[in-house]
Parts: C-alpha cells; structure tokens; sequence
C-alpha cells in the first residue's frame, strides 16, 4: 500500500510540476513533505520506512556508479578540481564555524560538524541536472564532478573520525582494483547486451562496490563510484551507462521522496533552513569565483558555480551517524536547496546569456587549457554533437567526399578516433563570436537535448550563417519542432524514422544486388 501511494503521489506532483516548468524532481520532493503532512490522516506512516530508503539507496549507489563509467580519472587531479574543492571547504567552513560558536553560540565541535556538513554540495542533484542536459562530459561538468567527488572523499574522512568507525585491515584491497580491470573487463564481454549487461551492472554497483566497500569499512557511495571508474574506459561504457538509466531513475524518485519525508520541522528548524536558504547563493558564487581564479572561463565557472550551489545529502548521512538532533533542520535545509537550485539549473543558459554583460566584467586574460579558440579548417559541413548519431552522420559525410568538422563537449572525443572533432561546447556563446563560418554551407545538430540545439541555431543565425540548419528529432513532438523552426532550423529529422529509412535502403541495396541482370 504505501509503495502505491508514494509512487502516485510522485507521479502526480511529477506532472504538475512539469506542466510549469519546473524539473520532476522539484514535484517529487513536495510529495515527499505531502505525504509526511498528510499521510497518518489516511492511516499511512510519516516517515520513509525501510522499503523507500533501501530503494533510495539503491538508487544513489547507481547514479554514481553511472556518474563513474563517464569519469577521465586524470580529471579528477587537475588545479582547478583540487584547488577548488579544497579552498571552498576551507573558506567556508571557517565562515560557517565562527557564525556557529559567535552567534549561535554552540559548541566548537557541533559547530565544525554542521559546517562541514553545509560546505559540501549535492552530488545527485548535480549529477541528475548535468546529465539531463547532457553536461556531464562538458567542461564545466567534468569541474562540478570532480569537486564533488573530492567533497565525497572528505566526508568518508570525517564519518570515519567522529563514528570511531575505521576501515579495516581488508581495505587494502581497494588498492588491487586497477589490477581486476581485465577481469571485469571480461564480464562486459561475456554479459554482451539486454539484461545481462543491466544485470552485471547492478551487481558491479550494488554488491561489489557498495556491500564489498561498506564490509570493510568503506563508503558505499564511494565504493560504486570506483566501481564505475574501473570500467569508465571501456568502449562500452557508455552503453551500459544508458542500459542502467531507466532502472536508475526510478530509483532515484525514492531518494527525493525520502528527503522529503525525513520529518515536518518546528519552527526551529524552519528559520534554520531559511536562514542558510538566503545564503545558498553565496555557495555557487565562491565555487564560480574560485574556478575564474584558475583561468575558467566565466561562462564556465558560472554553469559549474550553479550545479553545486546545493546543500549535500551527504550533510544528512553526517548527522544521521553523528548529530541526530540536527538531522530534521538540515533535511529541510538540503531540501529547500534543492527546490531553489534545480528550476534555477534548468535555466542556467538563459541566465547567463541574461547576465552575460555584466558578468564579463570578470574573464580573466589567460584561459584554461582546454578552452582554446576552436578551428573549422576547409570544412563545408559541421555536426554538433559526436554521440552515436553525430558520429555516424560525419562518417556519411566522409563516404561522401564532403568536408566535414565535428564539435563535442566531450574532450575524450577529440582524441579516440580519426575524426576531425573539436573540443566545444555549442551552447557557449563565446564560442560562436570567435568561430569562422565563412566557408560552412550545412550544420547538422545531433546534440542530445533540445536546448542546445535551439541556442546552437540561434547563434547560428545571428552569426549571419545562411546556410543550412538540420536537427535530428528523437521524439514526434510538434511543440519541439516549432521551437526549432522558430530558432532558424530549416529541417527536422525523426532520428527513430531515420532508422528505419536506413534499414529499408540496405534492403532494398541487397534486393537490387541479387536481381538477374
């Protein structure tokens, strides 16, 4: 009974939040404080219960275990990672600690603990909105990945300190893991594709990263995670991160429903939350602040700035093992964050582009290295966006002695092939004011979401390209297609008709070919 109810009530706060913009996630989340207002009235319990915070778990442990197949681990030891992780959680657990024991007046352990705990960032809200937007392997992504992950380590560090829980002498074993990669490796040959692949997926992440590191004394969250990293080179990776994605996002609505439903706050509670609600912005601002510092672009350290500006679930796993007082004021806080952040995420490009004059005023001269100016050579055509369909559209291109450039987001997709492919993010504005057009006649959009092919087109246009635009379609939507050809695309291609068409034309190739002559 209370899994039919949890379940419609997310549906239906789902659908309403949608139909005003907003991310489901927000409507899950206001179904989970719902169904803690109202539940005991219609004889149901208040709080989450063992069922909804198993399936959240399990749901977390498959997110970063998918956040893990699509991390470069180089990344993750960049300046700019390190320094601003480490800096962030400096300045403002300092910030935080000296509010706390001044003004608040606790003690000074209590007040490191809940500093420590308001200084990470949510790495399932930033994972869940970047992968949304297909920005995950973008640059600003890669960054907000790589701090978050770091933020992870620290908190491991912290629960081991103040539970007087330390790994055991069996962790060392972790260190071996680098030298198992040939044998999972194996196992993603033997499982192939379907549900063997899900199913090797879900035990790499559940039973061997999250129950083989928590039996040792290890986070189970960072145990999926290194799970995901062993396997993230693989060329199959990919495929088993979208095999992984619908089980995964089921799960994950028992997470934001458990949030949700962690307990109806006093009036404490409540001033606390609001009180750490107005300086959430500060939080983005300082990341955003300290990745200029390290020569990231401004439209880089903004978008990045803004997927942490959240408080961390991982906050409510410190109090929950060491504070439990505090475990209800900082649910409510962590919730709040997120209904602030994610419809503020949703959004972050028209933001920027809103912003942009005045937030110029801070690039810096220098630039990171992997935001030089992008060159298009001698190419006539230009595909945005190198995934399976960009790609297979560029090799029809070549088959065709047409001169073609590919951009990607995606730096690991300049450099595993032949192709000619740029490192670029299509939704930069930036990038569309330094790149030469001049001798492109066609563009094919084959970017995942719908967003940066609308902003791709626009720039496009007020470039002065008069060429032509083609966008691949991957659902019948008319209202998808409207936004589109008001944005300046010529053409829409329903990428699943495409399919189909291609099958029928070897067909008909193999028909022709066997016919006498």
């Amino acid at each position: 009974m209370l899994e039919v109810v949890t379940l419609s009530f997310a549906f239906v706060f789902g659908i309403l939040v949608r139909q005003i913009g907003l991310p489901p996630l927000v409507g899950f989340l206001a179904a989970g404080f719902a169904l803690n207002a109202f539940g005991p009235a219609v004889g149901l319990p208040s709080d989450a219960g063992p069922i909804l915070e198993h399936t959240a778990h399990l749901g977390v442990l498959l997110l970063l275990f998918t956040i893990g197949l699509k991390i470069n681990l180089k990344n993750l030891f960049e300046p700019v990672v390190l320094g601003s992780a480490f800096i962030h959680l400096l300045i403002s657990g300092t910030v935080f600690t000296a509010g706390f024991v001044w003004i608040a007046g606790l003690a000074l352990e209590t007040a490191i603990l809940l500093s420590i705990a308001l200084s990470f960032s949510s790495t399932v809200l930033a994972a869940k909105v970047l992968e949304g937007k297909g920005e995950l392997r973008a640059f600003h992504g890669r960054i907000a990945i790589g701090i978050l992950v770091m933020q992870d380590l620290v908190a491991l560090g912290v629960l081991s300190v103040y539970s007087g829980q330390t790994p055991s002498i069996w962790a060392l074993w972790v260190l071996a893991l680098p030298l198992l990669r040939p044998l999972f490796y194996w196992l993603m040959r033997v499982a192939a594709h379907d549900e063997l692949l899900v199913l090797m997926g879900v035990v790499l992440a559940v039973a061997a990263g999250g129950m083989g590191f928590q039996a040792v004394g290890l986070s189970s969250e960072v145990g999926a995670l290194a799970m995901g990293l062993v396997l993230s080179q693989h060329p199959r990776a990919q495929e088993l991160s979208q095999a992984l994605w619908g089980i995964k996002e089921v799960l994950l609505i028992s997470f934001f429903l458990q949030i949700g439903m962690s307990g109806l706050p006093d009036a404490r509670a409540l001033a606390f939350a609001g009180v750490f609600a107005l300086l959430l912005p500060l939080k983005g601002i300082l990341f955003a602040a300290l990745m200029i510092v390290f020569r990231v672009r401004v439209r880089n350290a903004f978008l990045g700035g803004l997927s942490l500006a959240a408080y961390s679930e991982f906050g409510l796993i410190v109090a929950a093992n060491i504070m439990p007082e505090w475990l209800v004021p900082l649910a409510v806080t962590v919730a709040l964050s997120f209904v602030i952040a994610a419809p503020v995420n949703h959004f972050a490009h028209a933001l920027f582009d809103r912003f942009e004059h005045y937030l110029m005023r801070f690039e810096t001269d220098t630039q990171h290295p992997d935001e030089q100016p992008v060159e298009l050579g001698d190419a006539n055509v230009l595909v945005l966006g190198m995934g399976r369909i960009g790609s297979a559209a560029y090799d029809y291109f070549i088959e065709q002695g047409i001169r073609v450039t590919g951009l990607d987001s995606d730096p690991n997709k300049t450099t595993r092939d032949s192709r000619r492919v740029r490192y670029a993010d299509v939704e930069d504005s930036g990038l569309w004011e330094h790149l030469d057009i001049s001798r492109l006649k066609a563009v094919t959009l084959a970017t995942p979401n719908t967003e940066s092919k609308l902003i791709a087109a626009r720039h496009l246009r007020k470039a002065g390209f008069s060429g032509s635009i083609v966008a691949g379609l991957h659902f019948q939507d008319e209202d998808e297609e409207a936004a589109l050809r008001g944005a300046g695309v010529d053409h829409t291609y329903l990428l699943m008709s495409g399919a189909g068409i291609g099958i029928a034309e070897k067909t008909c190739e193999c028909l022709n070919a066997a016919r006498p002559s």
